[in-house]
């Protein structure tokens, strides 16, 4: 299988845990044995559990490269946007990057999906036949429709002409209420939920009817100018000729809290202890405090660097708006060499826990406007500073002034304790330079 798989969203459905630069796709809430694991990380397994030689790509922005490097290492490619354009020049950027750069023929089927579906292997041996259908070529488009449980207003509905496991489609419903649902339904109606296979070279042509372009690269360097507009508005309702292909298995949209909590692998995560009075609820807790609750009946408690939520399940659906009123920095960010924790944050000075991976190495850079402290707590490693080279190893101060180029390569799982010292302390103020 070839694969394309679409990684947005802002963060704010499963906050504190999201944020903008983890979204849910990231938080590892799931199980593989004993060992946690995040969605992305669940989808590619099963994916190659399915089929081993799958050629997987990831669309995602630039915020969220490090996490999937992080995560995924190097099982998949990354096509990253420069910046957000919605679903249609997303996926003509990576079309375009599987021609241009991977070199995969015109003439082979590719198919599309979002990262994050709670499902089971059925659903990508599903995607599969998905992939064989858009092979074949007897529709431009094959989409695949998950058989609704309930008649629900939370997504939109594809009206096949007929009930058979593929279909020619008749029409596209928006999200209706509940009551028009139950109608579609007795149509025989499925859940749109964002999968579609295309030859490559069908999608490279419709992307060259919309878009001036030579190939991937001048593509990305355009991609600021192009017109905001997902794949549906652009393609789908415009094409005559789709198909759709029916999907009866498990299949679970988990973008809230209540409908997490539903397939978490444990009730609590992290330092967590309910009495025998609560009920149907569950605690992920990040902090290095512990969480108590009594008495809890269908609740919600999530606690990270970020904030805490406690909320009625139910009602956490409700939370995007007010999560948009809290105006704060991401406190805990992976990086494609480990992760970045914020301990504090006081005026002039910011203090970070620094967790890289064995063999893993930073950007070498320089900051204008901050001085930086690093305590190496554990770990072995080596400090590159203007060129010159210094062992690290636990109990080393180092003192980096500001306009110093440098970065750290962890020979072992390396933890550092980083305190930034300066009037102006930014994400923005760092620039990147090839190793000398």
């Amino acid at each position: 299988m070839n694969i394309i798989l679409l990684s947005g969203g802002s963060g704010k459905r499963l906050w504190p845990l999201s944020n903008d630069v983890r979204s849910k796709q990231f938080i590892k809430l799931f199980k593989n044995g004993d060992v946690y694991e995040s969605m992305v990380q669940r989808v590619c397994r099963q994916i190659h559990t399915v089929d081993p030689q799958a050629k997987i790509t990831i669309a995602t922005s630039k915020s969220q490269a490090s996490a999937i490097k992080n995560q995924l290492g190097e099982k998949v490619s990354i096509c990253v946007e420069p910046c957000r354009r919605d679903t249609f020049p997303a996926i003509a950027l990576a079309s375009a990057y599987l021609h241009y750069e991977e070199g995969v023929s015109p003439d082979e089927a590719v198919v599309v999906c979002p990262v994050d579906p709670y499902v089971e292997d059925s659903y990508f041996e599903s995607v599969g036949v998905l992939q064989s259908l858009a092979q074949q070529g007897a529709a431009n488009l094959t989409l695949m429709g998950i058989e609704p449980t309930v008649p629900s207003d939370k997504y939109g509905y594809i009206i096949p002409e007929n009930d058979s496991r593929v279909s020619p489609v008749k029409e596209f419903k928006e999200k209706p209420d509940v009551e028009t649902a139950k109608g579609y339904l007795a149509r025989k109606a499925l859940w749109n939920a964002g999968i579609f296979a295309f030859r490559l070279g069908y999608l490279l042509d419709k992307a060259h009817s919309m878009i001036d372009f030579e190939d991937y690269r001048d593509l990305f360097g355009k991609y600021d100018s192009l017109t905001k507009i997902s794949f549906d508005y652009a393609v789908v309702e415009k094409e005559p000729s789709i198909q759709v292909l029916r999907y009866g298995g498990s299949w679970k949209d988990v973008g809230t809290w209540n409908m997490m909590t539903e397939v978490m692998a444990d009730k609590t995560k992290g330092k967590a202890i309910l009495d025998d009075t609560c009920v149907n609820t569950n605690v992920v807790n990040e902090l290095n405090i512990p969480i108590l609750c009594m008495g809890c009946r269908d609740m919600i408690v999530a606690a990270s660097g970020d904030g805490i939520l406690i909320s009625d399940k139910e009602r956490s659906g409700a939370m995007k708006p007010y999560v948009e009123k809290i105006q704060s920095e991401a406190m805990y960010a992976e990086k494609s060499w480990g992760t970045y924790t914020v301990i504090d944050v006081q005026p002039g000075s910011m203090t970070v826990k620094v967790s890289m991976k064995a063999g893993e190495h930073m950007t070498y850079h320089m900051h204008n406007y901050r001085e930086e402290v690093w305590t190496v707590v554990s770990g072995e490693g080596k400090a590159v500073v203007d060129g010159m080279e210094q062992r690290l190893r636990a109990g080393d101060v180092i003192t980096i002034a500001a306009g110093c180029k440098h970065t750290v390569v962890a020979d072992t799982a390396l933890d550092i304790i980083e305190v930034q010292l300066g009037s102006e302390i930014s994400a923005s103020d760092k620039i990147k330079f090839p190793m000398e």
